[in-house]
C-alpha cells in the first residue's frame, strides 16, 4: 500500500510538473509582436484622426464620382470592419491552439503588401458602407469600435500566432496576421482619403 501512495504521489508530482511547464512555455506571440501591433494600431487611428477631424460637412460627403465613396463613407466602412476583425479573433482565440500551421502558413510581409498593394479590392456585401451616418459621428463610430480592439490587443494572454482561422486553407493565417490586416487595412484607407482630399473638386 505503502509503495502504491507513493507511485500515486510520484504521478501527480510528474503531472503537476507537466502542467506548469505548459503554463510557462514561451508564446510564439512576444511582448514584441504585441508592441507592434499596438504601435500601429494607435498610429493608424491617430492618422484617421489627423485627416478627418476638422473636416466640413461638405468634405465628409464628397464624391470623385458618382461610384466612388466620400470620405464618411471610408470611414464608416472602417468602422464595420473593426467589428469583423474583432469577431474574427474573439473566434480565433476560442479555437484550440494549432501552432503547427505557422509551418505552411504565409510570412507577415506578405499579408502587408497585400492589403498595401494598388490593385482594386472589392469589399463584401456586409462591410460597404450605408452613407446613413452624418460626416463626424463615422469618425466617432470607428474610434468605439477601435478602443474595444486595443483594449483586447493591451490585455490578452492568448498566443495570438498559435490561433488560426481558416484551418482548412494550403495557408491559414494566425491571429497576429489578422491584426496585420486590421491595421493595414486602415492605412491602405488613409491612402485613398488623402486621394479624395487632391481631387480638384473637392471643397475647400
Amino acid at each position: 500500500m505503502k509503495t502504491l501512495f507513493s507511485s500515486l504521489f510520484l504521478v501527480a508530482t510528474a503531472l503537476t510538473f507537466l502542467q506548469a511547464q505548459e503554463n510557462t512555455a514561451a508564446k510564439l506571440w512576444t511582448p514584441a509582436d504585441r508592441q507592434y501591433t499596438l504601435d500601429n494600431m494607435k498610429r493608424t487611428r491617430d492618422e484617421l484622426v489627423k485627416e478627418t477631424q476638422n473636416l466640413t460637412p461638405a468634405q465628409w460627403a464628397f464624391h470623385e464620382s458618382a461610384d466612388r465613396w466620400s470620405i464618411g463613407e471610408i470611414v464608416e466602412h472602417l468602422a464595420i470592419w473593426e467589428i469583423v476583425w474583432s469577431r474574427e479573433v474573439s473566434i480565433g482565440v476560442r479555437n484550440k491552439p494549432t501552432p503547427e500551421l505557422n509551418a505552411t502558413s504565409r510570412p507577415d510581409s506578405y499579408y502587408h503588401e497585400f492589403i498595401m498593394e494598388e490593385a482594386k479590392h472589392t469589399s463584401p456585401d456586409f462591410t460597404k458602407p450605408t452613407g446613413f451616418i452624418d460626416g463626424r459621428k463615422n469618425l466617432t463610430f470607428f474610434l468605439q469600435n477601435h478602443a474595444i480592439n486595443l483594449a483586447f490587443i493591451e490585455s490578452t494572454q492568448a498566443d495570438l500566432r498559435a490561433h488560426f482561422e481558416f484551418t482548412g486553407t494550403p495557408n491559414p493565417r494566425n491571429m497576429h496576421q489578422v491584426l496585420i490586416f486590421q491595421w493595414g487595412h486602415v492605412d491602405r484607407h488613409l491612402r485613398q482619403i488623402r486621394k479624395v482630399k487632391t481631387h480638384p473638386n473637392y471643397p475647400k
